[in-house]
């Protein structure tokens, strides 16, 4: 009888092995692929949510996560190789019509990453979607390479640890997390209208954003418009533009689009506080304001930086109507107009 209360217990301790082993390989072969988003946009574009949402999960090895891209404004989903050299996104910045330099390159959707090489898809828009695979266990930076600030953590763990999370709670906390920045940018514009009417009736918000961060890394809301669209003002007025932005760039282009945004154009002069000042005297004239910013600065071991150029000067010294664009921003609507009387 002992003995063969042994046999059962063999048979069920081995029944159980089996079973332990049958769950761990269906866990494997039915890995899980994760649901993200990146970005958000309000209807008319004006407002942008520069974010991965959410922009931190818990995953098992051999797990995936599938980003869906919302906006009009371009993203990329990308992986560096622990301590590689950022690379600049484009080839030529601020050059129309230069191409993506990634890391180097892109890699096809569906790619994985362990550190060992840089993964990143194209930069991409509304509709797209990328496919990362996590093949082993370990934590993980996101970054989009278009956008700094804009940043996000992915904890990949063994299969004998408990994950705290399910796709549902990712689900809310990215819907909460949109509606919450979009409603956080909406005060932000607010901010900027408050801050160009306090200054002079002459002066114009060209943009603002914020900076927020949260266990994830960081994410940045940015309003890309001028506020307001439209500046009436008298012959000889001298009507002054302030990016309130960081780290989000733009530019005060007037006439034609130069091949080269980043420098100002030729004629743009700079007063006794460093200010970039211009002179137009037709609707024709092409001014273009360079790059206007303040990029990452004040960081320990790198050389003090100058001023920030966030500031942009224009004298009418002729009547007219007179169209202008960011060049970096017009295709989300980033345009306004100057009335000289």
């Amino acid at each position: 009888m002992q003995e063969l209360h042994k046999n059962v217990s063999r048979r069920v301790a081995c029944l159980a092995l089996v079973a332990l082993l049958a769950g761990g390989a269906t866990r494997t072969a039915s890995a899980t692929e994760w649901k993200a988003w990146v970005g958000a946009e309000t209807p008319d574009l004006g407002n942008q949510i520069l974010a991965f949402m959410p922009n931190e999960f818990w995953i098992y090895a051999g797990d995936s996560i599938r980003f869906s891209f919302l906006t009009d404004e371009v993203h990329t989903v990308s992986f560096l190789k622990p301590g590689q050299t950022r690379p600049a996104a484009f080839s030529l910045v601020g050059v129309n019509g230069n191409v993506f330099v990634g890391c180097p390159g892109t890699t096809p959707d569906g790619s994985s990453f362990d550190n060992s090489a840089c993964v990143t898809s194209a930069p991409s828009t509304v509709g797209q979607t990328y496919t990362v695979n996590f093949p082993t266990a370990n934590n993980f930076k996101l970054v989009c390479m278009v956008h700094s600030r804009m940043t996000g953590s992915i904890h990949v763990l063994q299969l004998s640890e408990t994950l705290p999370h399910d796709q549902d709670f990712y689900d809310r906390q990215a819907y909460l997390q949109q509606a919450k920045l979009l409603s956080d940018a909406n005060r932000l514009q607010g901010r900027g209208n408050d801050e160009g009417a306090r200054t002079s009736a002459l002066t114009v918000t060209a943009g603002v954003s914020a900076i927020l961060a949260n266990g994830g890394g960081s994410q940045t809301l940015a309003v890309m418009r001028f506020l307001g669209t439209t500046t009436v003002v008298h012959v000889g007025d001298t009507v002054e533009w302030t990016n309130l932005s960081t780290p989000v760039f733009h530019t005060i282009t007037f006439g034609t689009e130069p091949a080269n945004d980043m420098p100002p154009s030729s004629g743009v002069t700079v007063d006794v506080d460093g200010v970039r000042h211009a002179v137009i005297s037709s609707p024709d004239d092409n001014v273009n304001s360079g790059f206007l910013g303040a990029p990452n600065q004040e960081t320990v071991g790198q050389p003090q930086g100058p001023l920030d150029s966030t500031r942009f000067r224009v004298t009418f010294t002729a009547p007219g109507t007179f169209n202008y664009i960011c060049a970096i921003h017009d295709d989300v609507g980033m345009k306004a107009t100057v009335i000289v009387q």
